[in-house]
């Protein structure tokens, strides 16, 4: 606190940099963008990006009267926070995604720039019922939740997730969720609390092929674990849709994504969704290469030729895009 002629001035603390660490509004430390600044920057292994990763404006009159809506009761939502480049597409068809249980995560993958810390069990009491105010005030026909991982608690979080879906479904009861959830570290049980909250989609990311896992996953993530997660998802509830998401430009080869895409047949998974890699700071892994559209549309085909009900695939997809396009058999409306 300084003063000028007697007034105080109060001086704010500088928001912390990429990489470094902060102390959050709950008391706990974490790290933003979730590397440390002294992991080394590595130099881009490809030129400028290509024009077909230009993101169109988002405009229309459903996302006008959605935007209107957040801003005038100060709603959050990761497509806004996230800068989501489909944004638009996506609120026009009355599809958004929440992100749950805080903004720190507990694990650090580097492709990720989520903040990365220990929460140290905090929850917000209230977020279930803030989640369904949103919901409803935003008339959503489809809800993707999602949220970070919380290694610290018990369940990984599984009774949160499902206390806010239930609390979404008793809102809202036409609405649909779709859950894209953390692993719980492979602990059948919290999976199971989710899916029996009502969900219409379970989804949890196996992110990349096998041997890129490590290092682009957190050592607490591996891709065995989320198949066999997504595996028991649907042992568990067969009519419960199952979902991933594969980034592409990290290094992978065709025949690996071939293989990844076998693995998730084998067990039972149903929708698949290919996106370009972008890297989100310098601290995080380099784009390996920029994945034609052509590309995508070529792995789009084999993917259906193995027998998913869908696979949404294009340098600009993210997990959630179009989501609500899964109950009605063709997840983004492509032919």
């Amino acid at each position: 606190m300084s003063d000028l002629k007697g007034i105080p001035i109060q001086v704010e603390p500088r928001s912390a940099r990429s990489g470094e660490k902060y102390v959050t509004p709950q008391g706990f430390m974490a790290i933003r963008d979730g590397i440390k600044r002294k992991a080394a920057a590595e130099a881009p292994a490809h030129g400028p990006k290509p024009k077909w990763l230009r993101a169109p404006m988002p405009a229309g009159a459903r996302f006008d009267a959605l935007r209107n809506t957040v801003r005038e009761h100060r709603l959050s939502t990761v497509c806004e926070e996230a800068h989501c480049p489909n944004i638009g597409e996506c609120w026009n068809a009355g599809t958004a995604t929440l992100m749950l249980m805080g903004a720190v995560c507990t694990r650090a993958c580097r492709f990720c720039a989520v903040d990365t810390g220990n929460p140290r069990g905090w929850l917000d009491p209230d977020e279930p019922a803030n989640a369904a105010r949103t919901v409803a005030l935003m008339n959503l026909g489809y809800v993707v939740l999602t949220s970070v991982d919380r290694d610290d608690l018990p369940d990984g979080g599984a009774g949160h997730f499902a206390a806010c879906v239930r609390a979404i479904k008793a809102a809202s009861p036409r609405t649909a969720v779709e859950a894209l959830t953390p692993d719980f570290q492979g602990v059948q049980t919290d999976v199971e609390t989710v899916i029996e909250s009502g969900i219409e989609v379970f989804a949890q990311n196996v992110e990349t092929v096998e041997r890129l896992t490590h290092p682009v996953r957190d050592p607490r993530a591996g891709y065995r674990q989320t198949l066999d997660v997504l595996a028991h998802a649907k042992r568990f509830r067969p009519t419960v849709l199952t979902k991933t998401s594969l980034m592409l430009g990290l290094g992978e080869t065709i025949d690996e994504l071939l293989k990844a895409m076998d693995d998730l047949c084998a067990i039972g998974c149903d929708l698949l969704t290919l996106g370009q890699y972008l890297r989100p700071t310098v601290h995080h892994l380099p784009v390996a290469r920029f994945v034609t559209p052509g590309e995508f549309a070529e792995l789009r085909e084999a993917a259906l030729a193995r027998g998913f009900l869908e696979c949404v695939s294009g340098p600009m997809v993210r997990s959630s895009y179009r989501a609500e396009r899964a109950l009605a058999g063709n997840n983004c409306g492509i032919t």
